[in-house]
């Protein structure tokens, strides 16, 4: 039978790691589990770090903020979890559910709030912000991507050498319009055209679009997996030098900087997907969730 713990033992504070150790009542096996960065705000990752002492070894399964997130095995008895936070969710005190498929604990977890920009975007006449169907319906599939091995090793690197022009989380007005539901989903490197887009970790190429087959926002577009639901997209490009199934690495030129779908000059932008959802990419440069 499933217990829930509906409270704490210990207050929330703000900038400590959470981690909770929670024993059945006959002591017949134990769960740990932690939640990093100790100061995660919105746009975050999560890394939730398990330990399940069990003779079966189930893998766990997490749930936070309605959605079901797997885990994936580390080493031993010890399990992973990644969890995608956005500028759309409310901060405040989470509840996050860990289950070994028996037995069930829920832990509070603390996501600070965050400030996010406002923009105001003209695109000038055919780039009005409108997509195909295709468009819509590969991009959707590439961000659904839950691929088993970890591709990926340590921080990830720059994928282009110019000055970040746009942050993650920026709201918009595009040409006088509020784009509702809608934040930058990435970061904008400025550059000119032609200049080298770079792979910024290990991956496989799962998508590769261009302008002229209907990819009209992204414009000509790559997308890598990373493995375990960890995406990264590259936008707008002049060029493609990779074809979907490729394995590159990290640093490998995979394109070049461009300004084709909805852009209004030459510039990469650059995405980073975790389960499904934009998350801030600037985390994944200084630390990798190895």
């Amino acid at each position: 039978m499933n217990r829930f713990l509906s409270q704490s033992r210990y207050p929330l504070i703000p900038g400590l790691v959470v981690t909770a150790t929670i024993f059945s009542p006959v002591g017949a096996w134990g769960l740990e589990a932690q939640v990093s960065p100790s100061q995660a705000v919105l746009g975050d990752t999560l890394s939730v770090t398990i330990t399940v002492v069990s003779p079966a070894g189930q893998a766990p399964m997490l749930q936070f903020g309605n959605k079901t997130y797997p885990a994936f095995p580390l080493a031993d008895s010890r399990w992973r979890a990644l969890i995608p936070t956005t500028p759309l969710d409310s901060p405040g005190r989470k509840t996050l559910t860990i289950s070994d498929g028996e037995t069930t604990r829920n832990l509070l977890v603390w996501v600070g709030n965050r400030s996010f920009p406002v923009q105001r975007i003209w695109l000038p006449p055919g780039k009005d912000n409108e997509g195909t169907a295709l468009e819509f319906d590969q991009v959707d599939a590439f961000k659904a991507l839950v691929t088993p091995e970890k591709l990926w090793q340590g921080r990830f690197v720059r994928p282009n050498a110019g000055p970040i022009t746009t942050g993650y989380g920026v709201r918009r007005y595009y040409n006088g319009v509020f784009a509702e539901d809608y934040f930058h989903r990435g970061l904008d490197y400025a550059g000119p055209t032609g200049s080298p887009v770079v792979a910024a970790a290990r991956g496989r190429v799962a998508l590769v679009g261009r302008e002229k087959d209907g990819f009209l926002i992204h414009g000509n577009v790559i997308g890598l997996d990373h493995g375990q639901g960890v995406l990264t997209i590259y936008l707008h490009l002049s060029q493609i030098r990779v074809n979907v199934g490729d394995l590159v690495n990290p640093g490998q030129v995979i394109g070049a900087v461009g300004s084709s779908g909805a852009s209004t000059g030459p510039h990469l932008h650059w995405g980073l997907y975790v389960a499904g959802q934009s998350v801030d990419p600037r985390s994944w440069l200084t630390q990798g969730w190895d």
